[in-house]
């Protein structure tokens, strides 16, 4: 159980990894990807650095568990995802966002899976 729930958890760092790297090698398509324009001057130095990082941390932290064994490198990415996707929630009922449930379901269920491989995974000390 533990061995697939490790998978599970390595599944998503990845990914968040990976998209990382696209932001720096296709900032464009990583951009469109979240339905984002591209944007110029000093914003596009500010989407691609935050972005980026976002991504970049949400996957070494993951790693991090999983490598470490180490319990407390969950809920930075627990918290972020959470945060997240709080936010987005708050941007669609306060300022006309649109409610973007396809990047809200992923991020609860990820943060969930990861709320669980912290309490279910062993932690050494």
């Amino acid at each position: 159980m533990n061995k697939v729930l490790r998978v599970l958890v390595a599944l998503p760092a990845i990914i968040f990894v990976v998209t990382a790297v696209r932001y720096v090698v296709d900032p464009a398509g990583a951009a469109a990807q979240f339905g984002m324009p591209l944007l110029e001057g000093v914003g596009r130095s500010s989407q691609l650095g935050d972005m980026t990082a976002y991504f970049l941390s949400l996957g070494i932290f993951i790693l991090m568990a999983l490598v470490t064994a180490k319990r407390s490198w969950y809920y930075p990415p627990i918290i972020m995802l959470a945060l997240t996707a709080v936010f987005r929630i708050l941007a669609w009922l306060l300022h006309d966002a649109a409610l973007a449930l396809d990047m809200i379901i992923p991020e609860v269920v990820i943060a969930s899976l990861l709320l669980f491989a912290a309490s279910r995974l062993p932690d050494k000390d």
